[in-house]
């Protein structure tokens, strides 16, 4: 299995990395891929990754929550890091998200449209967040639809009709994380319509935990449940979801077996 989403060098796991990485590694998870937040925390991710070579992997990105009236400077310094041999294998966390804010909508696509051309320029994956901001997601996106572009729309919750869009862009897939377990969560559903073979799992962790830990802390093993409920909607054996999503996500992000 492969953790295509998580923070695990965020605070909350300063004081059981180790633990939380073996508890990880006893339920199968092979890879972490770690998405940055914006210019406060490359530091912080690059020791979790020299930690753990070849197991915790590190993006490069701005988090469209982190942008403001300023942001585009910080941004443009950031693609400075994007040198020849450089460890990063994704542009991301990147989007826009509108749940909290429109103040900056205009700089978070401005600041995104920018993270779209380093992908591009530097043959990465995009890891995009999106959170009540689909159309205007697609306006930034579709002057790019019929490029090279290749990523991941990272936990998507959105609807049929959103899905079908996203999926239109032929090189991305879905990222699935605990939300799927939830009683209310409208991706069971959604997910009927699209194949396993365009889906890669994740947990968010330190956020989005599955049931039954919903609430708490999340960490890179619970990527497990998130499995067990896709066997549990596409009927199909959890080492069959585990081996195709796997394979998505190597496939999305170019990383050798």
């Amino acid at each position: 299995m492969i953790d295509t989403h998580s923070h695990i060098f965020e605070p909350e796991f300063t004081d059981d990395l180790p633990e939380v990485i073996d508890r990880a590694r006893q339920v199968g998870v092979t890879h972490i891929f770690m998405p940055n937040i914006d210019d406060t925390t490359v530091d912080a991710m690059l020791r979790v990754a020299a930690r753990y070579p070849g197991y915790c992997y590190p993006m490069l990105g701005f988090h469209p929550t982190s942008v403001d009236g300023d942001a585009l400077p910080k941004v443009r310094r950031m693609k400075e890091l994007l040198v020849p041999g450089h460890p990063y294998i994704a542009i991301g966390e990147v989007g826009l998200d509108l749940y909290w804010d429109k103040t900056w909508i205009r700089q978070q696509q401005q600041v995104l449209d920018e993270q779209v051309q380093w992908a591009l320029e530097c043959d990465l994956p995009l890891v995009i967040h999106c959170r009540e901001a689909f159309p205007e997601l697609f306006q930034v996106l579709a002057p790019y639809k019929d490029t090279a572009l290749r990523g991941v729309f990272h936990s998507f919750t959105g609807t049929a009709d959103e899905a079908a869009e996203a999926l239109g862009y032929r090189n991305f897939m879905l990222g699935i994380n605990g939300v799927v377990t939830f009683k209310k969560s409208n991706l069971p559903e959604v997910l009927r319509a699209v194949p396993l073979d365009r889906l890669v799992t994740e947990t968010d962790s330190p956020y989005l935990a599955p049931v039954p830990f919903r609430g708490k802390r999340n960490e890179t093993s619970y990527v497990k449940r998130v499995a067990v409920k896709l066997a549990e909607l596409y009927e199909t054996e959890i080492g069959t979801v585990e081996q195709q999503t796997a394979a998505n996500a190597l496939k999305v992000f170019k990383i050798p077996v």
